[in-house]
């Protein structure tokens, strides 16, 4: 039976034009009600009752004055930044990194924390999310959400982790042991994903809908990007490019204990490329100094860049071959020092091998991809919860 659309109620107009006048505020405020009105195609009557209603709410706040020609001073809006706050969180084996960002997107608090020897998951996250809190001078009552940043699997379904072989001590169910500790909604998300998430907002794949990253440090992972959306496959295990077959490694066959490793991380993770280095005569305290010294030497380091861009291309042609990006990010410490020298090698690569040649370019996000992608997750779900709200 054929449905009859509905008219917009006068509700649901208001709620849409709020929506769009508080995303401009945050583009390009501190506006007023009168370049309101013009950017968003309202009256001016219509305008100032919008700016009202978002003032109430507690939403936007007056910031100053904008000097015109007759008349008084118009007042200038913006959003209001303390009317929510979330935490991002990078959580590794040996450090946890939290910030706190106002609902402009603005971070205004930081803690470093170590890691080691703790066997008590719970409690410093807690310790991580609350000093971040407070260091940005915001009550634990205005943060929205908290978004943690891990190396594993996070299930599609539930959310929760599902392995994560850097955390032994982290297990099912913690998501929710955290949410009951804190008293605010929790996520999990891939820490590449998270890195690709940032490189999509602020980095090399600006504008591009479909794209790859892959992570090349002390492991090795992929972050998949369609139609601009991460595609975590079924089981959150899509990207886990470190247990692809392939050529020069062994493969394994009971991937699911502890410690083993995957072909493509015993090809092209750290230990590796650190081998790798000392057979052409480059040595360093991590595979991103091994790295950074083959660059720094010139034509000498050649040899060795070429080993390493033929190891990392087997991984992108992997799955180049089959999803067909147009551009390829490489991120992570390695990925990072090896810079457009090693990038430009894995271009090559890639084409040479494949049918298919995708634009491999460096990451543009440079400092702590993960934890920027952490509050960007965040930022989106608590400004949809919160912009929503005015509904």
């Amino acid at each position: 039976m054929a449905v009859t659309p509905r008219p917009g109620t006068p509700r649901l107009l208001r709620a849409l034009n709020d929506r769009a006048a508080l995303e401009l505020l945050l583009a390009r405020g501190p506006l007023t009600r009168a370049q309101l009105g013009e950017m968003t195609g309202l009256s001016k009557v219509t305008a100032s009752q919008l700016v009202e209603r978002l003032e109430e709410r507690g939403l936007v706040t007056r910031v100053g004055e904008q000097a015109g020609g007759r008349g008084p001073n118009a007042q200038l809006y913006a959003v209001t930044p303390n009317s929510a706050h979330v935490v991002g969180v990078d959580f590794g084996p040996d450090r946890v990194v939290a910030a706190c960002a106002d609902i402009t997107g603005a971070v205004i608090g930081r803690v470093e924390l170590s890691t080691k020897d703790t066997d008590d998951p719970v409690g410093v996250v807690h310790t991580a999310v609350v000093q971040a809190a407070t260091s940005a001078h915001a009550e634990m009552a205005t943060v929205r959400r908290v978004v943690l940043g891990t190396p594993g699997l996070v299930e599609p379904d539930t959310g929760d982790i599902r392995f994560a072989w850097d955390l032994p001590r982290w297990r099912h169910g913690l998501r929710d042991a955290l949410g009951e500790d804190l008293h605010t909604p929790i996520a999990f998300a891939n820490d590449v994903n998270l890195a690709a998430i940032a490189e999509a907002h602020v980095g090399a794949a600006r504008g591009v809908d479909d794209f790859l990253l892959l992570w090349a440090g002390r492991g090795v992972g992929l972050a998949v990007v369609l139609g601009g959306r991460l595609h975590q496959g079924s089981t959150g295990a899509a990207g886990e490019i470190g247990y692809l077959p392939v050529p020069g490694a062994p493969i394994p066959r009971d991937t699911g204990k502890r410690g083993a490793k995957g072909a493509f991380q015993l090809l092209a993770g750290a230990e590796a490329v650190r081998a790798a280095g000392r057979e052409h005569g480059f040595r360093g305290a991590s595979a991103a100094d091994v790295v950074r010294a083959a660059v720094a030497a010139g034509t000498q380091g050649g040899p060795f860049l070429d080993d390493l861009a033929a190891r990392l291309a087997l991984g992108v042609a992997g799955a180049a071959v089959i999803l067909d990006p147009p551009m390829v990010v490489l991120a992570g410490e390695v990925g990072q020092a090896g810079g457009s020298a090693l990038a430009e090698r894995v271009q090559h690569e890639v084409a040479a091998t494949t049918l298919v040649a995708p634009k491999v370019v460096v990451t543009e996000v440079t400092e702590e991809p993960v934890l920027q992608g952490a509050l960007r997750t965040a930022l989106d779900a608590v400004r949809d919860e919160v912009f929503g709200s005015t509904v």
